[in-house]
């Protein structure tokens, strides 16, 4: 589960490059029963209730978002990816480039609540996007009645979406997203070197799943498995860091 957004300067996200495997559903861990199935029906089912994820940061709004599209793709449906950060003060305009998608979902309405001309750019397009049976997915860092919207009809259309609330994984399920990830990846990560990577690197999912890809790298040209050694001398957390480059 990642809550890293991904960027991009334009309206849609060509998904063969930003639906990596760490973000589908079956990569998904500590979501609660209904959450999957609800969102595997507005990627697949015509009609089906559009939903509105809520959760902290990093507590995988952009994984469950990319995940949707990546679905809804999978089942033949064209599908667009919008972090709207990305088109603060012109959101009409990149919302007006997505009309021909059958899926789309936006990613960070916290970062355009606040700023009318984008609002109403919002809540024009949610009218359009409803009367063309468009499926529709948001996520945001609050529920709709938490975020500084100044358009009340814009909260109301927010508020009749479904809403699923994200909580951060604990320690268990960070051990769990981890194992996941270096196992599709045919990563040998034994609890000891787990330990050592939650201990002395961190705890943030992203930079653990970003150190993962460097691992793995390096795995393959060494050929050696991942103890706590390699790991060591991989990412010389006595020198430079893992975080530095070089």
């Amino acid at each position: 589960m990642s809550g890293d957004r991904q960027a991009t300067g334009g309206g849609q996200l060509p998904l063969a490059l930003r639906c990596p495997p760490d973000q589908r559903f079956e990569a998904f861990v500590g979501a609660a029963p209904d959450v999957l199935p609800q969102l595997r029906a507005l990627a697949t089912v015509p009609g089906a209730d559009w939903c509105h994820l809520s959760g902290a940061a990093a507590t995988g709004k952009t994984h469950l978002s990319l995940a949707t599209c990546a679905e809804a793709e999978a089942h033949g449906h064209r599908a667009a990816y919008l972090p709207l950060a990305s088109a603060r003060g012109r959101l009409a305009d990149a919302l007006q480039s997505l009309h021909e998608y059958d899926l789309i979902a936006l990613d960070g309405l916290e970062a355009v609540a606040g700023g009318r001309d984008d609002e109403v750019a919002l809540f024009d397009f949610h009218n359009r996007a409803r009367a063309a049976g468009k499926a529709v997915l948001y996520a945001a860092r609050g529920l709709p009645a938490d975020l500084p919207l100044v358009l009340p009809d814009l909260r109301s259309r927010l508020s009749q979406c479904v809403r699923i609330a994200l909580a951060p994984l604990d320690e268990a399920g960070r051990r769990a997203v981890l194992r996941l990830r270096a196992q599709r990846r045919g990563l040998g990560l034994d609890e000891a070197a787990l330990d050592w990577l939650l201990r002395r690197v961190g705890r943030d999912l992203a930079t653990l799943t970003g150190l993962l890809d460097r691992l793995d790298r390096a795995s393959l040209a060494a050929q050696r498995r991942l103890t706590v050694p390699f790991l060591r001398e991989v990412l010389d957390v006595d020198g430079r860091g893992p975080g530095r480059g070089g």
